[in-house]
């Protein structure tokens, strides 16, 4: 399988939500904003997310679903989907990473993957 044919990129954007984040109770509230490029040769779409979400203590929470925020996204070369989720931590440090499972318009299935990033209230990493 050639990876000029099936390339996804991905890109993170993250944000602490500070008002629905009740550092007292560990709850600790952040948004990411991903964006999914198609710089591959064939048109796909997201089939799948997996995502693993690992806070400061070593718990992880696995979420595994179809599609993202509610839709599967079908990419031509050179499109861009750009979405806003979240999630919650106990910690005010934490990190999550991923897969997108793609199936490309010939039918060959690949996984797209999001690289690790951090997710961390402001001042507390340098």
């Amino acid at each position: 399988m050639s990876s000029d044919t099936y390339n996804i990129q991905i890109e993170v954007e993250t944000q602490y939500i500070e008002e629905q984040s009740l550092p007292e109770q560990d709850r600790y509230v952040f948004a990411y904003t991903i964006t999914i490029h198609n710089t591959g040769k064939l048109p796909a779409r997201l089939l799948n997310r997996h995502w693993v979400i690992t806070d400061a203590n070593n718990r992880i929470q696995e979420v595994k679903g179809e599609g993202v925020v509610g839709e599967q996204p079908h990419l031509n070369p050179g499109e861009q989907f750009r979405y806003t989720s979240g999630t919650m931590l106990q910690t005010p440090v934490g990190s999550m990473q991923g897969t997108y499972q793609m199936i490309a318009d010939d039918g060959v299935e690949f996984d797209a993957d999001i690289p690790a990033f951090t997710l961390s209230i402001p001042r507390t990493l340098h």
